[in-house]
């Protein structure tokens, strides 16, 4: 028996989504930001008859929502998270032998089924906020839907989203018996909230109007303020601008909130302010779904985030800054709303609103996809194509990801694994890196190789210097919880690295770290042209070392560079 908790709207269908289930292996529930799905959906799953005792896998997007869903989940029955309700994640894992729900990121939910196709003791996957449509999700879909079709016709599959093309899921989760999955559908009880457009000045920094809104939503408002900002230097430099503007007034908290913050610091983002005080919030997408912060009832949308774009004829991947699309700026008005009547002031005119593309793009339409087409071969398909997808693989980047992953030896040209391909998929890194750490490994260089690896596929570890020596100092000396984890996980890298290569003979003086680099990315080896930050890269495209304006950065007159980072 579970507690008697609170109605939420999604307590109306209830009873529908459990039929579904019970007849179907499939289905869609589309319900939005407040409706409780992400906690009660799983709970009830425990009690269907076809579960018979296996476990329920809930996917989510990014650590911060996997934490928070847990904790509620376990909070919900009266216990510690670890028990009834576990989750795993990159830096995290709380599993105990009474574990029956496991909330994973999407990620970690790749390697798992990579490594049991059966799933075996899986009852259920539930892909949670899928309209995000990550890489990861797209892929993990891809191959439960290849399990449940070829070893688990038994497993339920069921997708949840706020904002969703919801018959176009229906139909990729269609089963050739019964047709297209059943569609759930969820009213929401969302409390009203005032749009109120600023519009746009494209002379001005997005900062100072960023600032001149808070300031102005502080004046005429009550209650706290969360802000959207593209990406990690923008809520630094609004920072920088509101501490001096709002010194002088009590009872304000400012708290930033994105992806590479310690657990404590996400934690007072997201906490309720204390009596007689009010927070702002400066985020990036991360607080679009799955998150309730307490208090908020002013949103402030700058319209931007920051996306990575892949380039095929280069293979090289930018962060560039992109408008939001009209679901996600509807996601990010609705958390005005969560609570209590609201208020939303967007950065733009309301005519621009049609403008906006109605859905974010799927990051398989963008990305570099060599770590998808290493996971497929892992799987046995050499063809990505052959899996359901919700929007294919395109040609040009699965061509490119091909003709790195055959250069580098991680696949022959069928399209199979090598040996140290299958090597480099038992590693949880992106492929150069794992090929860079195996190689690195062969000249016993494995825990510097690691050490690189864990600031590169950890966001904002060791600073943003771009110089990475600065940057592994940092790291290193770094004694707060998130550094101390991702060590010991380097660490865990560096040891399965060592052990599937055999050491080179040859005495050698140790790597330098671009060296080590050097072997992740040998198309990236830079030649300066002018000793004042131009660069020509070895796959023949331009650079420019960035800094302040102004300034020169000290790396700039260095003759040689190896480049693992592209901004937009």
């Amino acid at each position: 028996m579970q507690p008697k908790q609170p109605s939420l709207p999604i307590d109306a269908v209830r009873d529908e989504l459990m039929a579904a289930l019970d007849g179907r292996t499939s289905a869609v529930l589309v319900a939005p930001p407040g409706a409780g799905k992400t906690t009660r959906v799983p709970l009830w799953l425990l009690d269907a008859s076809w579960l018979a005792g296996a476990k329920v896998l809930v996917l989510e997007p990014r650590r911060l929502a996997a934490r928070g869903a847990a904790e509620r989940m376990a909070g919900t029955l009266g216990e510690r998270l670890g028990e009834r309700i576990g989750m795993r994640a990159r830096l995290a894992s709380h599993i105990g032998p009474a574990t029956r729900i496991e909330v994973v990121t999407e990620g970690v939910f790749t390697r798992m089924i990579i490594d049991d196709p059966e799933l075996t003791g899986i009852g259920a996957v539930l892909f949670d906020e899928y309209h995000e449509r990550s890489l990861d999700a797209d892929l993990g879909l891809a191959l439960a839907l290849d399990a449940q079709r070829g070893l688990r016709p038994d497993i339920r599959i069921l997708v949840m989203s706020a904002t969703l093309d919801h018959q176009r899921v229906a139909g990729l989760l269609a089963d050739a018996r019964t047709g297209e999955a059943p569609t759930i559908a969820c009213e929401g009880r969302a409390y009203p909230v005032q749009t109120r457009y600023l519009g746009r000045d494209p002379t001005a920094r997005i900062e100072e109007q960023m600032t001149s809104a808070v300031l102005r939503a502080l004046d005429d408002e009550a209650g706290s303020v969360l802000a959207f900002l593209p990406g990690q230097a923008e809520i630094r430099r609004v920072a920088e601008r509101l501490e001096t503007r709002i010194a002088s007034r009590p009872g304000i908290d400012l708290a930033p909130l994105y992806g590479a913050l310690d657990l404590t610091e996400q934690d007072r983002a997201v906490a309720p302010s204390p009596p007689g005080r009010r927070k702002i919030v400066l985020a990036t997408s991360i607080a679009e779904t799955s998150l309730t912060i307490e208090g908020v009832r002013v949103v402030i949308d700058s319209g931007l985030s920051r996306v990575p774009r892949f380039e095929p004829g280069s293979g090289l991947t930018r962060l560039a800054t992109v408008r939001v699309s009209r679901a996600a700026a509807d996601q990010r008005r609705g958390r005005a709303g969560r609570l209590e009547p609201g208020v939303c002031y967007r950065l733009w005119s309301e005519p621009e609103t049609q403008s906006l593309p109605a859905y974010a793009e799927p990051e398989i339409k963008s990305a570099d996809l060599s770590g998808l087409l290493l996971d497929c071969a892992a799987w046995g398909v050499t063809d990505p194509c052959t899996l359901s997808w919700l929007d294919p693989p395109p040609a040009a980047a699965v061509a490119a990801a091909r003709s790195e992953l055959v250069a580098s030896g991680a696949i022959a040209l069928g399209g199979s694994l090598t040996q140290r391909g299958r090597h480099a998929s038992r590693l949880p890194l992106p492929p150069r890196l794992a090929m860079m750490l195996l190689q690195a490994a062969e000249h016993s260089a494995e825990n510097a190789a690691a050490d690189i690896a864990a600031i590169l596929v950890e966001r904002g570890l060791g600073g943003n210097d771009s110089d990475i020596v600065v940057r592994l100092a940092t790291f290193r000396a770094d004694r707060g919880r998130r550094a101390n984890d991702m060590r010991r996980l380097a660490r865990n890298w560096a040891r399965s690295a060592a052990g599937m290569v055999e050491r080179s003979a040859a005495t050698q003086a140790p790597l330098s770290p671009a060296a080590i680099l050097a072997f992740a990315f040998p198309d990236r080896i830079a030649k300066s042209r002018d000793n004042a930050g131009q660069y020509l890269l070895a796959n023949g495209r331009g650079a420019r070392l960035g800094a302040p304006l102004g300034e020169i950065d000290a790396l700039a007159r260095a003759e040689f560079l190896v480049v693992a980072e592209f901004g937009d």
